[in-house]
């Protein structure tokens, strides 16, 4: 009778244990899965941009002069953003010429999306998102 009490009491505060050990870990691992989930959405939204402003170069490349460019790859972004996961009114894009070569700048505006709001309580990574391509334009040189 006495080692039944004693397995019980035994048993109880193992089952205590692990009921303090989760209380000290739990928050722990419960931050570590927001921020997987937070950086993660992050990089997919960083690589979204990065190959809206890949293919917005691509199509200035078609261009005669810098205006029409401008205007193929401002069309080709603003087609293209509708294809992946971000909000067209968020997304802005710089064109800039020089010496035979055309950047594309395209920035977005991740603050109010959904993934970075949930990290409050972690570092979150930067919320304009600016990635830029360079095509060379123009014949040789």
């Amino acid at each position: 009778m006495v080692r039944r009490l004693l397995r019980r009491t035994a048993r109880r505060r193992r089952e205590g244990a692990a009921a303090v050990e989760f209380a000290l870990v739990g928050p722990i691992l419960v931050l570590l899965l927001i921020g997987i989930v937070v950086y993660g959405g992050w990089f997919l939204m960083a690589q979204s941009v990065q190959a809206l402003a890949s293919e917005g170069a691509r199509a200035a490349v078609g261009g005669l002069d810098a205006v029409e460019r401008e205007r193929l790859a401002r069309d080709e972004v603003a087609q293209a953003v509708r294809g992946v996961a971000l909000n067209p009114a968020l997304t802005s894009v710089r064109t800039a010429e020089d010496a035979g070569r055309l950047r594309i700048v395209v920035t977005y505006d991740a603050r109010r999306h959904p993934i970075m709001l949930l990290g409050g309580m972690i570092p979150t990574p930067p919320p304009i998102i600016e990635r830029a391509a360079v095509v060379r334009v123009g014949g040789e040189g």
